[in-house]
């Protein structure tokens, strides 16, 4: 099974502050989905959003089937959409319990959620990210950044989700570590048909990653796009604009998957 995602009419509210006006895409199945925008754009509260972290103020959150029939999707919120829909934070250090093991951290997303042959999976998810099983009983403070997030990844993935919501997931890492995590998750996503929704103000990853993505201005869509079109300029927006003059070099392909 593979599953999208579906955003219709989302706003988020705190107070009498709107922090997203009315968002809507939809991202099929297997597709890697991109939200981009200066701080404070409303990217980040739509993931959280998403995941019941934000509060909805209005519209819908739904998922998408593969068309393959049959499919009883669960409805967001629930136990179920928690385990099939898994988020990886920005910052792999404070994202981790600082006085849990590797293997408590891991662990314990399985006991939440009833999962079985825990330690099968434990040493699956830790040699699916590039980890050996030397890190199991090691901390957080332990590891280093690139490690670190490593692991927040296998975290999401013990839970064999279908989509994966990626916050600024390699924003704290010096930049080659960047390029391992990047192509690590572009890995896991053709191996495992996964979607994303990845946030990212980096329009470099955003390019590399994702095939297409929506522009983001003070909680405001401003235009969706594919990263080819963004690649060879073709965007309709002034803003837009402004953010590929401001991210001077970016290109797509920057990062080689190896």
């Amino acid at each position: 099974m593979s599953l999208g995602i579906e955003i219709q009419g989302l706003q988020v509210r705190y107070g009498d502050f709107t922090a997203v006006h009315e968002a809507s895409f939809a991202v099929q199945p297997g597709e890697s989905f991109g939200l981009v925008g200066e701080s404070g754009s409303g990217k980040s509260t739509i993931l959280r959003a998403i995941c019941g972290l934000a509060p909805l103020s209005a519209g819908r959150v739904a998922l998408l089937g593969d068309g393959s029939g049959g499919q009883v999707l669960p409805e967001p919120g629930s136990t179920p959409f928690r385990r099939l829909v898994q988020m990886v934070f920005q910052d792999p250090y404070g994202s981790l319990h600082p006085r849990q093991t590797v293997d408590r951290i891991l662990a314990e997303p399985l006991a939440i959620h009833g999962f079985d042959r825990a330690e099968q999976r434990i040493r699956e998810a830790l040699d699916a990210v590039g980890l050996g099983q030397g890190f199991r009983f090691r901390y957080p403070h332990q590891l280093s950044g690139g490690q670190r997030q490593r692991i927040a990844v296998a975290r999401a993935l013990i839970l064999e989700p279908q989509i994966l919501l990626l916050d600024e997931p390699t924003s704290a890492l010096d930049a080659s570590v960047q390029a391992e995590v990047l192509n690590l998750l572009e890995a896991l996503r053709r191996e495992r048909g996964l979607t994303f929704v990845m946030v990212s103000h980096d329009l470099g990853v955003i390019t590399h990653l994702c095939e297409r993505m929506l522009v983001m201005q003070s909680g405001r869509m401003v235009e969706q796009l594919s990263a080819a079109d963004l690649a060879a300029a073709r965007v309709t927006q002034p803003y837009t604009q402004e953010l590929m003059n401001a991210a001077v070099g970016f290109r797509r392909g920057a990062v080689a998957v190896q």
